[in-house]
């Protein structure tokens, strides 16, 4: 072999290896840039359908003592936050003429104020129902008149809710629901649907329907006015076959997943049946059994050739080429 020949298979050589490298990196780059493979097992899991909205504490009933006559407040004998019994007392009043009576009997001695106190007896307030005392700020000597309210009363704080009118069919009565207050966020309260109000309510250019829900529990920290976030359970399973939304397909045959078989068999198409699902999970009503293990096949993502260098801050390699040539 002369020297031109050699020189010449010294300069192929390292040629015809890059080109091998070249094609063998650009196939490794192909074969990443395709599908990424994994496996999940079918689980048991919760599923819930939840419907929210924000509502307030209010008293279910209401019921404010006014005096059946003007004058004045002699004492109270109850406080915010007390239980009280239906017909207990809760305030003593002197109508107008009583505490103009009493008065010009102080001026003449206790005697005389004593003899007028038995004779001209003051008017009990009392309680209609039993209940809790919600507001008592009226306090001993001042003057009320018929519309003024001295004691109120409150039977039970319920929660009522503002349901927007697209969520309102989904409401049912006996409906589970979870209320947290705003000044107690981590404090989950159960309650139930007790009420739908058939009339509307316009609230910010939006109609919405009120909805009153009952805790199981009343904690000793609701008060009413405060405000509260409501989460409804339209549907709600537990310890079912749940699967990520990812590892289901759909063709003409319906929804199916792809089982893995045991040795180098390749996974096997398994139709199935769906139920119930939410932001994370799907319910598998037939077709698979837990622990089955589920081929999930997603694309793996990679910029196309043709994109490289259509940015002005990325290299190009046309640029490159061109500034080359250019030289």
């Amino acid at each position: 072999m002369n020297n031109k020949k050699r020189r010449l298979l010294y300069l192929v050589i390292p040629v015809l290896l890059i080109i091998i490298v070249f094609i063998m990196a650009r196939s490794k780059m192909k074969k990443d840039s395709g599908e990424i493979v994994k496996e999940i097992s079918v689980t048991s899991g919760t599923i819930q359908n939840i419907i929210s909205t924000t509502g307030t504490v209010l008293p279910k009933n209401r019921l404010a003592i006014k005096p059946p006559v003007s004058g004045r407040v002699e004492s109270i004998l109850v406080k915010e936050g007390q239980k009280v019994k239906t017909g207990e007392t809760l305030a003593w009043m002197s109508s107008t003429e009583r505490a103009a009576l009493l008065d010009a009997a102080q001026g003449q001695g206790q005697a005389k104020l004593k003899y007028w106190q038995e004779v001209y007896k003051p008017i009990a307030l009392m309680a209609p129902i039993d209940g809790e005392v919600i507001v008592a700020t009226v306090q001993p000597g001042q003057t009320v008149s018929t519309s003024d309210a001295v004691v109120v009363l409150s039977d039970q704080l319920i929660v009522r809710a503002q349901v927007d009118e697209t969520d309102i069919g989904k409401i049912r009565l006996d409906q589970n629901a979870f209320v947290s207050l705003d000044s107690y966020p981590d404090t989950k309260i159960k309650a139930t649907v007790e009420h739908l109000y058939y009339e509307s309510k316009t609230v910010n250019n939006v109609t919405i329907y009120e909805v009153d829900l009952i805790p199981e529990e009343i904690p000793v920290f609701f008060r009413s006015g405060m405000n509260a976030t409501i989460d409804f359970i339209e549907n709600s399973k537990e310890n079912i076959p749940v699967l990520p939304p990812e590892a289901i397909y759909k063709d003409e045959e319906g929804d199916f997943v792809l089982i893995k078989q045991d040795g180098n068999k390749g996974p096997v198409k398994r139709i199935i049946k769906l139920g119930i699902s939410d932001d994370k999970n799907v319910e598998i009503v037939s077709g698979v059994n837990l622990n089955d293990i589920v081929i999930v096949r997603s694309a793996k993502f990679s910029l196309p050739e043709s994109d490289i260098g259509t940015n002005p801050f990325m290299p190009s390699r046309n640029r490159k080429s061109q500034s080359q040539s250019g030289r």
